[in-house]
């Protein structure tokens, strides 16, 4: 099995970083879906990553082909229409590789398109900042996918090929559920802390800080292991040094919604703990206060 076609949906921070190392391999074969309103506006403009210009094959909905992969970089509150958008591309054996952040997504694709066609995945420690149309990123960072029962199968082997031959970094990790879920407490701790606080990746040094990203992590981590998975303590230690790494004056994703008045993925990151915590009986005040926290600091741009 080759991978030969793609469509891509999301050219933001990460699909555009990940979009571009893709279309030198796959030249016109790679099409980014987009309505209308931005096809015009991008074939105008179009999009610089760290200051050289990219001109992908934009196509809108109704234009695009039948593709081997359709990858989806959006925000999580884009999917649903990511999804309309994206039936022209699916094809009885396309597969689908959501890129998106939390752990919902990939259940709302397989509710549309089939749990078969649905590769779980994420992308860990890509840094970069999206404005307007130029986005700047110091490190690429890596994608984690694998089949959703951790099966070495032709279609996981052809991405491993076609990422290979981009100079992607992946990793087809031994559990991917795991993995995923690692991610996901990285989201919910780290992504909403620094949005609050409106603090770059430096912050986290800081003892106070590395207190409250403690008590937010173990709401998510005793959720994880009321689903089933062997989340621990020592992942979330380890995403803290992680953090302490990072360029001092990076910004999370949700940080930069928040300094741009978008509106931020928080329903998908502790507000799905805290309705996954509420199944189990399980008590969790922290993530419930900042999933407040965050609503309230959205809702009041609008006074």
């Amino acid at each position: 099995m080759e991978i030969k076609s793609l469509a891509m949906i999301g050219m933001g921070a990460v699909g555009a970083v990940v979009g571009v190392r893709l279309q030198k391999v796959l030249g016109k074969k790679m099409q980014c879906i987009v309505d209308a309103e931005r096809k015009a506006r991008y074939e105008r403009d179009g999009i610089f990553v760290n200051g050289e210009k990219t001109d992908f094959n934009w196509v809108t909905p109704e234009e695009a082909e039948p593709a081997d992969l359709v990858i989806i970089a959006t925000k999580n509150a884009q999917l649903p229409q990511a999804i309309q958008n994206m039936k022209r591309a699916v094809k009885s054996d396309t597969a689908i590789l959501s890129l998106l952040n939390g752990i919902q997504s990939e259940r709302d694709l397989a509710q549309v398109y089939g749990e078969e066609k649905v590769l779980p995945a994420f992308v860990l420690s890509l840094n970069s900042i999206h404005e307007g149309n130029k986005i700047e990123y110091t490190d690429a960072g890596r994608v984690i996918f694998g089949e959703s029962d951790n099966s070495k199968t032709g279609r996981v082997e052809a991405l491993c090929d076609l990422f290979s031959r981009a100079g992607i970094t992946y990793v087809n990790p031994d559990d991917i559920q795991l993995e995923q879920w690692k991610k996901y407490l990285i989201n919910v701790t780290f992504n909403t802390l620094s949005a609050l606080c409106r603090s770059p990746y430096g912050g986290f040094k800081y003892p106070v800080m590395q207190e409250l990203a403690r008590q937010t992590g173990a709401e998510v981590i005793a959720v994880a292991n009321a689903e089933g998975i062997a989340l621990t303590s020592k992942h979330l230690e380890d995403d803290i040094a992680m953090m302490c790494r990072h360029d001092p004056h990076g910004k999370t994703s949700m940080l930069q919604d928040m300094e741009a008045c978008r509106k931020s993925e928080n329903p998908w990151f502790c507000g799905t703990v805290v309705r996954l915590a509420e199944k189990h009986g399980i008590s969790t005040p922290v993530c419930s206060l900042l999933e407040k926290l965050v609503a309230g600091t959205e809702a009041v741009r609008e006074v």
